[in-house]
């Protein structure tokens, strides 16, 4: 009786055990269904930080979606702000700017754990500094974790080890937004030299040493009205936070980050559009360089063009097309788009403007071209090695002076005045034709007002409008001094008390006035019993028509007579 007691007391006691264990399963599946945000949310276990309630404030408990992974690897574009605009960092003061745009790179990788990503990437603050000439930005390589079930990134600063490349660099190199960026801030705005300097004196650099950054974000996907093309975008909205490492209250005031990924397709649209653009106007400059050789195709009409001017619009097309080349081999996937406008720039530099080239040296040296093939190879090798050492000289002169970028194209975009001052001082009539100094001109600024004037240019360089209208102005009126040149005469704005003097071909001549003289291009007798303005002498005291003798200068500037040179007209 005492065994069974003892057993029936057993079996109620083991039921009973095992009910409180059924009981405690149930209780642990009822959680894990209603409340799956505590298995992965803490990141610091005990106080949750500032951030945790900013970022699970603005989260929407309807927004669960599917649980499907988002690919948040790729590039976002933003802006940055202190949370409290009164306050920003009095530790470091070099954050002079209470906000600023910001340049995300992410790239993420599945882990073991179901649910949660590694992410590596870089964020880069632009207009962190009061100076407004100061083009540096601020930049910090971070890592940490996306919890892909609730949108949820979670990441902290990582210095790493210089030199050394992680897998996030290799997806950077490999990124056709980044490295055109990369391009364009290595040939606009700063050398390796001064992105070694930058990165030492960068405040993000003091920061990491000093601070503990933590920075919480919410993923977002943007709405198919928003995004461009087929493409998903995201929109990232977070917060950095930054206790100090010595426990001696927050460095800064946290940061509130707002940014939204870059469609790549519409990214390579932009950048073939602008290589179809630049397509077109070299096909243009080629049209408009061969009307001009049409309008200037004697040996007079040549030698009043000015080399200089031809020169530099050479040159200016050489450089464009190498940095067209560059950009296409830097970008695999866009070489190309790029590869074929630098091969149209290469036809107009090397092909048209050069051979314009030799033909205005030919007609301005007229006594060599009888002096034998060794005297003109020995010319021709001079013009060459002068053309490619400028050329050379100009390429390690902007490298050199690359802080000064938009005074340097200032210099480049004033072609025109060459002409100009060759214009007064040989009183050349009409050398240019009206067409090519209109579209040259136009042409002209295409590129230089696409990349600092279009609000969305693919280069990532910021829009500078009084520039853009500064440029506008000082060629047009360059074009326009041009323009009143060939209509009003070459030395229309010049007063006259300060023109040197001027060979007049309607002077006094002493002759007898009964004589009569046959002019030599016309074959008909001359009247100088009638001083008129039909009759011209030359210097050398030879007698023509004016009709005859202004068609012939148009042609040769040199006497049909004795063929000496001749003064213009």
């Amino acid at each position: 009786m005492i065994w069974k007691a003892n057993s029936g007391y057993m079996l109620r006691k083991r039921k009973g055990g095992l009910s409180v264990w059924r009981g405690s399963i149930v209780l642990c599946v009822i959680l894990a269904l209603f409340r799956p945000a505590i298995a992965l949310r803490p990141l610091r276990e005990k106080a949750r930080s500032w951030g945790d309630e900013w970022l699970f404030i603005r989260k929407d408990d309807n927004d669960h979606g599917s649980y499907s992974p988002w690919n948040i690897t790729g590039t976002y574009r933003g802006t940055w702000s202190f949370l409290d605009s009164s306050n920003s960092s009095s530790r470091f003061p070099d954050f002079g700017r209470s906000s600023g745009n910001s340049v995300f790179e992410l790239v993420t990788t599945p882990t073991k754990i179901n649910g949660v990503h590694y992410v590596q990437g870089v964020i880069i603050f632009h207009d962190v500094f009061n100076n407004e000439h100061d083009a540096r930005a601020a930049q910090m390589r971070v890592e940490g974790v996306y919890i892909w079930p609730f949108k949820q990134l979670r990441m902290v600063a990582n210095s790493g080890r210089e030199g050394e490349l992680g897998q996030d660099e290799d997806y950077f190199l490999a990124t056709p937004y980044h490295l055109l960026g990369v391009f364009s801030s290595q040939v606009f705005q700063e050398s390796s030299r001064d992105k070694i300097w930058r990165k030492k004196n960068s405040p993000t650099f003091d920061i990491e040493k000093h601070c503990n950054l933590e920075i919480a974000a919410q993923i977002s996907q943007v709405s198919s009205t928003q995004s461009d093309g087929d493409q998903e975008r995201y929109h990232l909205q977070g917060l950095i936070e930054s206790p100090s490492a010595d426990d001696e209250g927050e460095c800064f005031s946290p940061i509130v980050l707002n940014a939204t990924s870059v469609n790549i397709e519409v990214y390579y649209n932009k950048a073939v559009n602008y290589t179809l653009m630049v397509t077109f106007v070299s096909f243009l400059q080629v049209l408009l360089l061969i009307r001009q050789m049409e309008h200037s195709n004697t040996q007079s009409g040549a030698a009043k063009v000015s080399i200089l001017m031809i020169g530099q619009q050479a040159i200016m097309d050489a450089y464009l097309c190498l940095l067209h080349l560059t950009a296409g081999i830097l970008v695999e996937s866009l070489f190309n788009a790029f590869a074929t406008a630098a091969f149209f720039k290469f036809v107009v530099f090397s092909i048209f403007e050069m051979r314009y080239l030799l033909a205005i040296w030919k007609a301005s040296r007229p006594m060599n071209n009888g002096e034998g093939w060794e005297t003109m190879r020995r010319e021709l090798s001079v013009l060459y090695s002068r053309f490619y050492g400028i050329l050379l000289g100009g390429i390690l002169f902007m490298y050199e002076f690359h802080n000064f970028l938009r005074p340097i194209l200032l210099l480049m975009y004033s072609f025109w005045i060459p002409q100009i001052v060759t214009n007064i001082i040989r009183d050349s009539r009409k050398p240019l034709h009206p067409h090519y100094i209109l579209g040259i001109t136009v042409t002209r600024l295409a590129i230089p007002l696409y990349v600092f004037g279009c609000p969305n240019n693919f280069m990532r360089i910021e829009q500078d409008k009084n520039w853009c209208i500064f440029l506008v102005v000082f060629m047009g009126l360059q074009a326009s001094i041009l323009l009143l040149q060939h209509y009003l005469g070459s030395r229309c704005l010049i007063p006259r008390q300060i023109l040197p003097e001027k060979y007049s071909y309607y002077r006094r001549f002493d002759q007898d006035t009964s004589q009569a003289t046959d002019c030599v291009i016309c074959m008909t007798a001359i009247d100088l019993t009638q001083r008129s303005n039909d009759c011209m002498v030359t210097p050398c005291d030879h007698f023509f028509h004016s009709g005859c003798l202004q068609r012939w200068m148009d042609i040769k500037m040199e006497c049909p007579t004795c063929r000496r040179p001749l003064p213009p007209a």
